[in-house]
């Protein structure tokens, strides 16, 4: 799963697990799993606020871009996140400062 993100000055948390290809954002669950080859599903039908861009199947691994919230002086690596390939199952590792941040909030 490849992870896009598109920061954004917000107070909002942001936690993210996988489990194949179920993505839980902040809590809920969104099962890309019947997302064919090839197949793009808009943001607009995942109903979330969290997902900015549409999810892809590209070469069979899934695409999603991904709102990540930052206070008003976020670090280097939120403000100007990279992409993150995520193989494992499990929670996945955010920008550097998100934790933090939430910590502190």
């Amino acid at each position: 799963m490849r992870i896009d993100f598109s920061p954004v000055r917000s107070d909002l948390g942001l936690t993210a697990s996988k489990s194949g290809d179920t993505l839980t954002v902040n809590g809920e669950s969104f099962d890309f799993s019947q997302l064919p080859d090839g197949a793009t599903l808009p943001a607009e039908a995942i109903g979330s606020p969290l997902f900015c861009g549409p999810v892809e199947r590209v070469g069979g691994e899934l695409h999603v871009t991904l709102l990540l919230p930052h206070g008003p002086n976020p670090a280097q690596a939120q403000a100007f996140p990279q992409p993150i390939t995520v193989t494992a199952d499990g929670q996945i590792p955010l920008p550097a400062g998100v934790a933090e941040e939430e910590q502190s909030a």
